[in-house]
Order: structure tokens, then C-alpha cells, then sequence
């Protein structure tokens, strides 16, 4: 137990002294955090929407405060040429037209029903079916307050479709809580894998790696020792960006904290030894973080981050079986967004352990006490 405590010292006296990697562990991670969850969303506000208004009337200025007050979108073409709309849309201007047609107020009045044109520019389809159904919520909501203000019965000959919207999880549709538990496996990630990549590699490069050797120190001491205080780091790392999530985006945790840090603990003990791994085959720290870098990149892209698995390539949906950090990100959406507890997340617990389990004896293995 000595030779680990005198390894730790010195661990951690390494770290801190080291002043160009003390930001790394807690200064940017922070900001990525708050700078990510904010830009990396799919969340559409602010659509440029062009609006032929033909009628002019009170109403018709009504839906349109509905749609600019709405947040979702912003009018920056008037015009009653619908040419000129198509024009801004072609140009990109717009990506929505609203079109009102004449005599849109009175045909209200009169016969309780008017028709109204929206036209999408779906180049992008993802945004245009987001796109579609806001507009269509306000329309929505715009009719049934002026059906009442008119006081126009509803058509007894058409029948009624009555459609029931719940949302689980997320009620306000809020992309922030998908994203942010995700950008906090990121975060950890990052920190584990990429640090303990130039651990080894930086005894190498600094020559302490002989003195090292000579020593009666154990094999499994010197990877405890090396190991542990970024397993430590990386745990208060993410204690500082949950308590972020939820002071700052609010993000509900709705499951076991205890059940996240346990998980998470599972969880960077595979990723450090991915990274210890990575270290023991390198040279130079910059062999070791481009290496790094590279397996981080696809893992990240295929983890179901941005993209849900389940909208992917078969053979990319094969292929993130093999992804720790596709399994840590559901359990960190399941337990805090869902609430759920262990028997829920017990599939990605035993395929942590099997990565752990993997990458440890990988990196242990490839690790020989001896110079080169």
C-alpha cells in the first residue's frame, strides 16, 4: 500500500505543478460545456420568414405577432408579389413564406374558415419538418382564439379530429436536456482518455520513465498509481458539470446520483485504460494524442450524441455495439432524464464492465516494466 500512496504523491504533485495542464482539467471543460450545450443544438428559432400579406387586416397583423412572438420565427421580407417571396427564398433570405390572401378577415367572419399558404424551403428536410410543425402549432392556436372571438360554431358536418400531444421526459421540447448529459460523458471522456494517453508516453519523453524502471515498484502499483488520480479528477470533473447543467440549463435529475457516479466510475476505468493503452504504444505525446484524437473522433460521431443511433446505417448501428461511450451516454440520459434505475441501464452496466475489463488487460499486458 506504500509504494501506491507514494505513487499518488507524486501523481498529483506532477499535475499541479504542471500549470499549462491545470486549465485543461478545470478550466476548459467548464467552458465547453457551457459553450457547447448552447451551439450544439437542433433546436430551430429565428426561422427568416417572407410574408405576402394581401389582405392587410387586423387579423392578418395578428397571426403574423403570433408568429414573430413566438421566438421561432422572424419576419425579413414583406411584399405582395409573391415573385419577390420566391425570390428571397431562392436567394436564401427566407426559408418560409406566409401567404394571405385576400379577403382573409372577411371570409372569417362570414364563413368561419380562410385559407392561408405556407411554403418551406426544405433543402434541409430535418428543419423543415421542425419548421412545419411550429408554424402549424400557431396556426393552431391562432384559430381556436379566433374562432371564439367570432364566435364561429363549429361545422357540424366535418368531423372532428381531436389530437393529443403528450411529451415524456422533456415536456418543454427543451433541446438542452437531450444534449447536456451527453456533452458531460464528452467532457469526461476527453479528460480520462486524453490525459492518461500522455501518461506513460510523457515518463518517456522526460527520461523519468528509467528511473521508473529501476525501481522494486510492482507493475500493477505503477498503473494503480498512474491510474487513479485522473479516475479521481475526471469524477469531480463531472460532480462540477452536473452541478452546471443544473444551475445553469436547469437540466432535471430526475434519477440516483449515486447510480451516474458509480456507472461513471465503471465507465473511466475502461477509458483510462483505453488511453494507458494508447500511451504504452506511443513515443511522443504527439503520437499519443493524434492516436487519441483519432479513436475519440468516430467513437463521438457514433456515440448517438447528434445523431440517434437508431437513424443510422445498419452497419453503423453494428458498429456502435462496439462504442463505450455510445452505452455511458444512454445511461446518463435514462437515469437523469428518465429516472430510471439500475435494471434499466443493466445491458450497458455489463457491456462497461466487458470494455473495462478489455482495455485494462490490453494496457496492462502491452505495459513491460523494462527499457526500451
Amino acid at each position: 500500500m506504500r509504494p501506491i500512496l507514494f505513487i499518488l504523491q507524486k501523481e498529483f504533485l506532477q499535475i499541479f505543478r504542471n500549470k499549462a495542464m491545470l486549465p485543461i482539467i478545470f478550466v476548459l471543460p467548464i467552458i465547453q460545456l457551457l459553450v457547447l450545450s448552447f451551439a450544439a443544438t437542433f433546436e430551430v428559432k429565428n426561422t427568416p420568414m417572407s410574408l405576402i400579406d394581401e389582405d392587410g387586416s387586423t387579423t392578418a397583423r395578428l397571426l403574423v405577432e403570433r408568429f414573430e412572438a413566438s421566438g421561432y420565427f422572424s419576419v425579413v421580407h414583406r411584399s405582395i408579389d409573391s415573385a419577390e417571396a420566391d425570390e428571397a427564398m431562392q436567394r436564401g433570405d427566407a426559408r418560409i413564406i406566409l401567404h394571405i390572401p385576400i379577403d382573409f378577415e372577411r371570409d372569417l367572419r362570414q364563413t368561419g374558415a380562410a385559407p392561408v399558404q405556407l411554403i418551406l424551403d426544405a433543402e434541409d428536410g430535418a428543419t423543415a419538418g421542425v419548421v412545419q410543425a411550429y408554424a402549424g402549432r400557431i396556426i393552431a392556436t391562432f384559430n381556436r382564439d379566433i374562432q371564439v372571438d367570432f364566435g364561429v360554431p363549429e361545422p357540424d358536418a366535418q368531423p372532428i379530429i381531436d389530437v393529443i400531444i403528450s411529451h415524456w421526459y422533456n415536456p418543454e421540447l427543451k433541446y438542452q436536456y437531450y444534449m447536456v448529459p451527453g456533452i458531460l460523458v464528452l467532457l469526461v471522456t476527453m479528460i480520462g482518455t486524453f490525459l492518461s494517453a500522455m501518461n506513460v508516453v510523457r515518463e518517456k519523453e522526460i527520461g523519468t520513465i528509467e528511473q521508473l524502471n529501476v525501481t522494486p515498484m510492482r507493475k500493477g502499483h505503477f498503473i494503480i498509481g498512474k491510474l487513479l488520480p485522473l479516475w479521481i479528477l475526471s469524477l469531480v470533473e463531472l460532480a462540477a458539470g452536473i452541478v452546471v447543467a443544473r444551475v445553469v440549463f436547469h437540466v432535471p435529475f430526475l434519477g440516483n446520483l449515486w447510480l451516474v457516479f458509480g456507472l461513471a466510475g465503471l465507465y473511466l476505468v475502461g477509458m483510462l485504460g483505453l488511453g494507458l493503452w494508447i500511451s504504452t504504444i506511443t513515443d511522443t505525446q504527439q503520437q499519443a494524442m493524434f492516436i487519441a484524437w483519432f479513436i475519440m473522433v468516430v467513437f463521438i460521431l457514433m456515440s448517438g450524441l447528434f445523431t440517434p443511433i437508431e437513424s443510422m446505417p445498419l452497419w453503423a448501428q453494428k458498429l456502435t455495439l462496439l462504442n463505450p461511450i455510445a452505452y455511458f451516454i444512454e445511461i446518463m440520459r435514462r437515469v437523469l432524464l428518465k429516472g430510471a434505475g439500475f435494471s434499466a441501464v443493466q445491458e450497458q452496466f455489463w457491456a462497461l464492465v466487458a470494455f473495462a475489463v478489455i482495455l485494462v488487460t490490453l494496457a496492462v499486458r502491452q505495459y513491460r516494466k523494462v527499457s526500451a
